[in-house]
């Protein structure tokens, strides 16, 4: 990784790019967001109250969705677009390439510039979600969209506290049992050229979606059909091109069961003649 040759962004030039508009934008988010959310609850409320044990179930599935969508949009803002388009670009694109360079640059953002993005995420999920008819399977389809834009909205939180040189004691105890972003598992991610590890809620997937080669086959496909090489505006073309032609890494191999011997015994309980 040494000699990739990579080349990134000045990071006071990417943070200028945080204007007065892109502030105006997340507060809009987190608004809209808390209104969406407030709406989808006053849906669900009733229903989970009556069906407490399918509730908890549609939250924990909601939990590890939410570690997806957050590694899936990262992996997005990491590898494709760049930070110069207007308002994608400047308020979600930026921060990720803004963060490759300045790791503890997050650590200094407020509640606003923390989670106005995930906000914005989370909108058309909590808003569809509200509109699911009143029934058993729907319902559990939006108590886990709750649930999973609920974990969204930490996201960040638990991705600042990860880099934080002393987060909160509830934040250490709960990275210590990987309930959240643990600092030792996020700090693969920060590895150049940052291609792998983009889950950033809990970071429950991340080893699963490497090995099963989920992000690598996704960028090979793009360029296929697109001829854009991932990376190239966050460290370079060289280095882009460079990683892009890396091979996949290897597929997990299948544990083998080995299933013990028995002696068969007939029905006396003697070991059958030879």
């Amino acid at each position: 990784m040494t000699d990739l040759g990579i080349r990134q962004r000045d990071r006071h030039v990417l943070r200028q790019g945080y204007s007065a508009a892109v502030r105006r934008f997340e507060i809009a988010s987190i608004v809209v967001y808390t209104a969406a959310m407030a709406w989808l609850f006053s849906e669900i409320i009733a229903r989970i109250v009556r069906s407490p044990f399918l509730a908890l179930a549609a939250f924990m599935v909601g939990f590890v969705a939410a570690d997806f969508v957050s590694g899936f949009v990262h992996w997005m803002a990491d590898t494709w677009g760049t930070a110069d388009w207007p308002l994608i670009g400047k308020a979600l694109i930026r921060p990720f390439r803004e963060h490759h360079v300045d790791q503890k640059e997050i650590t200094r953002h407020g509640f606003v510039e923390t989670n106005g993005n995930n906000c914005f995420i989370s909108i058309p999920a909590a808003v569809g979600a509200a509109l699911l008819p009143d029934d058993t399977g729907w319902f559990f389809l939006a108590a886990m969209a709750f649930a999973m834009c609920l974990a969204i909205f930490g996201t960040n939180q638990f991705h600042k506290w990860a880099h934080m040189d002393a987060p909160p004691k509830l934040a250490r105890l709960l990275q210590r049992a990987s309930l959240i972003l643990p600092p030792d598992h996020h700090a693969v991610h920060h590895s150049a050229p940052y291609a792998k590890y983009y889950c950033i809620t809990v970071g429950w997937l991340n080893e699963a979606l490497f090995r099963f080669r989920f992000f690598q086959t996704l960028e090979r496909v793009i360029t296929w059909l697109t001829g854009l090489i991932p990376r190239e505006d966050d460290i370079g073309k060289r280095a882009a091109i460079a990683v892009a032609q890396q091979p996949l890494p290897p597929l997990p191999e299948l544990p083998k069961i080995v299933l013990p011997s028995i002696e068969l015994q007939d029905v006396t309980g003697q070991p059958e003649p030879e």
